[in-house]
């Protein structure tokens, strides 16, 4: 069972890359995020562009804000290791990007664990838009109670769009 809520970006109003008010299961931290339809055009990435087999029908991008960070956190089930996935990517040579993360805590909130997926790079995506799959697994650490996700996005030029993008988030957590 995926334990990352809307991780498929698939509720809420998507539009053409503009910030979106709110992200159903995510808080947002910092910037303004935006829900893109792959319908939107503009040289966000299309139902043709590498990214899911199973996409639906929007995905998530930084907006217009250099950083802007989502986060959402979940109480892990029983288990000994985790997954986590998800299709990162971003706008041909711009090297704006998202990195995936989740820190394990304990039951009094501290972090005594992280994975990290992404940024994925220009290079890394061929120079196209389109989003990649990235994936790690390992041992859940001992005493984890509850995981904290976060997606960060970053421009790193000038522009006015943060053209990192995800899709298809997920953790699972299962037994060895």
């Amino acid at each position: 069972m995926n334990l990352i809520d809307n991780g498929d970006v698939e509720r809420g109003t998507g539009g053409t890359g503009e910030p979106t008010p709110a992200v159903p299961g995510w808080q947002t931290v910092e910037g303004a995020p935006a829900i893109i339809r792959y319908a939107a055009g503009g040289g966000y990435p299309t139902a043709l562009d590498p990214g899911p087999a199973e996409r639906g029908a929007q995905f998530l991008g930084g907006g217009t804000s250099p950083r802007t960070r989502l986060t959402q956190t979940v109480r892990l089930p029983a288990g000994a290791v985790f997954r986590l996935a998800g299709w990162l990517g971003g706008f041909a040579t711009q090297q704006d990007g998202v990195r995936l993360s989740v820190e394990f805590l304990d039951r009094t909130g501290y972090p005594i664990g992280l994975a990290v997926l992404g940024p994925v790079t220009a290079q890394e995506r061929g120079l196209r838009t389109g989003l990649f799959e990235q994936t790690t697994t390992g041992p859940v650490p001992a005493g984890s109670t509850h995981a904290r996700i976060t997606l960060l996005f970053t421009r790193s030029g000038s522009g006015s769009s943060n053209d990192g993008y995800a899709d298809n988030l997920s953790l699972t957590v299962g037994a060895r």
